[in-house]
């Protein structure tokens, strides 16, 4: 990881760019200690750490890419070799040189420094404490998430908790996952909720900055995915008594406006600004991609339009008749129409693209300026956590409340049906629940590889026909380029 530390010092003055808002400042030029002497320069480091989260590395690419592995959809692409990387991962067939496994152990330890370095100058910096506390606090949410991140997707991992020098040995080897959680993940996201601002608290100018509400709804997965059911539950109920709410539509939640941005149901989104005049690829692009790589290919609906993710016919069976997702989420043949145009079956290879993301022409009219954020969490997302884990604690009968609400909303009202459910069918029905409602916005893999134990993701993925699908691939390999470099790296069992 030497090469990867040096070059995010290097670079570092170039990534103070990033998206709408609090984002879209100029960029700060010097990022030595000695430069961060006054409140705007605290600011724009703190912004740095935001950018790792917009590139193509992680959400504008990778983390929905995870869906195709989870099996709800197939690469599309163009065929060839476009996509290869994508396309062994959703058929079992990774090695350690695949580029998609490097692009996500790459991706987070950009904003991993940058937090870094926040943590490390702005604590002694002379600033009013209520700014200092934030930026603290945002530093603190963002490094848990980065590495909540890599530890799901590789286990244990070298850890960092305060910026290189030039004479440190940055051959680090891996660490616990375990003690990740404990020592950083947990720490640093509990901080954050007690240093972080509501977001009623924030400017129009400063909306979609770190939350109390994201830091508590973020630490209600990592104690969901640990199986510390009690602790998740108290951080979905402060979730809840901090304001957050449904919106009235579940198509509210995604799309190009401004209306869709930031709403009464987000936790936390990836924001992007659109317009801007960098290379589709540039770390530096300010543009949502989902809609470009989810449109119909060469369908002339959407700016761009590459095919990718489509949808399998396994998974658009699951959807419950009269569930208002459906329509909302897929393009298939006879459904509403998008933007005027009628869906045809031979659009893509499984007969469905992914509609959910995509953004008309009218809004978005080219690759580079769609400005839809990327939801990373939302307050769904919290009510089935919460849902399920008050049936793994036993309450069954107090998780259907949670679990209602979500389906309410998608038009299924009959809540007699949840009665009188056993623990294990409430778990099901949960679990469908949640690859329904948060379908394609890259949680069903982490989903699956956390039930029990892994097992559910491979009896699932086995079921439906990916036979190559062993235990090792619960984690990604470690990449061999970033093992040549660093010696004191191990690679994970079976690869």
């Amino acid at each position: 990881m030497k090469k990867i530390f040096y070059t995010a010092l290097f670079v570092l003055p170039l990534l103070f760019h990033a998206c709408s808002g609090f984002l879209d400042k100029e960029p700060f030029e010097d990022p030595s200690a000695e430069s961060v002497k006054d409140a705007a320069s605290a600011v724009a480091m703190v912004n740095a750490a935001y950018q790792p989260l917009q590139r193509p590395k992680l959400y504008n690419m990778r983390i929905w890419t995870l869906d195709i592995m989870a099996g709800n959809s197939v690469v599309g692409a163009g065929g060839g070799d476009d996509g290869i990387e994508t396309i062994q991962l959703s058929n079992f067939s990774t090695g350690p040189d695949n580029f998609a496994a490097v692009d996500l152990w790459r991706g987070p330890n950009p904003g991993i420094l940058y937090c870094n370095t926040v943590l490390e100058n702005i604590p002694d910096m002379e600033l009013d404490e209520t700014l200092k506390n934030r930026l603290i606090g945002e530093a603190k949410f963002l490094r848990a998430h980065y590495y909540f991140l890599l530890v799901q997707l590789f286990g244990d991992v070298p850890l960092s908790l305060v910026p290189p020098k030039p004479d440190d040995d940055l051959n680090q080897p891996r660490v616990d996952k375990n003690q990740i959680y404990s020592e950083v993940i947990i720490p640093d996201l509990t901080d954050a909720i007690n240093l972080l601002p509501r977001r009623e608290d924030y400017s129009d100018e400063d909306k979609g900055r770190a939350t109390k509400g994201a830091a508590a709804g973020m630490l209600a997965k990592v104690y969901l995915t640990l199986g510390q059911y009690e602790q998740a539950i108290e951080m979905c109920d402060l979730v809840e008594d901090y304001g957050y709410i449904l919106n009235a539509d579940y198509s509210d939640c995604f799309g190009g406006e401004n209306r869709h941005k930031n709403t009464p149901e987000s936790l936390f989104e990836v924001q992007y600004y659109g317009l801007t005049n960098a290379d589709f690829w540039d770390d530096e692009n300010q543009a949502n991609w989902l809609s470009t790589y989810m449109g119909p290919r060469n369908s002339g609906w959407v700016g761009g339009g590459y095919g990718w993710n489509q949808p399998t016919e396994e998974f658009v069976s699951q959807y419950e008749e009269g569930d208002l997702r459906k329509d909302k989420t897929v393009l298939y043949e006879g459904g509403p129409l998008f933007d005027g145009k009628q869906y045809r079956s031979t659009m893509s290879s499984t007969g469905y693209n992914v509609r959910k993301f995509l953004v008309p022409l009218s809004v978005s009219p080219d690759y580079n300026t769609n400005s839809a954020s990327i939801m990373v969490l939302r307050y769904a997302d919290v009510l089935l956590m919460k849902a399920e884990a008050l049936n793994e604690l036993g309450n069954t009968q107090q998780a259907i409340a949670p679990l209602y609400q979500v389906r309410e909303r998608a038009g299924l009202t009959n809540r007699q049906e949840l009665e009188g459910l056993s623990q294990s069918e409430m778990r099901d029905k949960i679990r469908h629940e949640r690859r329904i409602e948060l379908a394609f916005e890259g949680h069903y893999w982490f989903d699956m590889i956390r039930w029990d134990n892994g097992q559910y993701a491979l009896d699932f993925l086995q079921g439906i026909g990916k036979l190559n699908a062993a235990r090792k691939h619960l984690l990604l390999p470690i990449p061999q380029v970033e093992r040549d470099a660093n010696p004191n790296l191990t690679q994970n069992p079976g690869y």
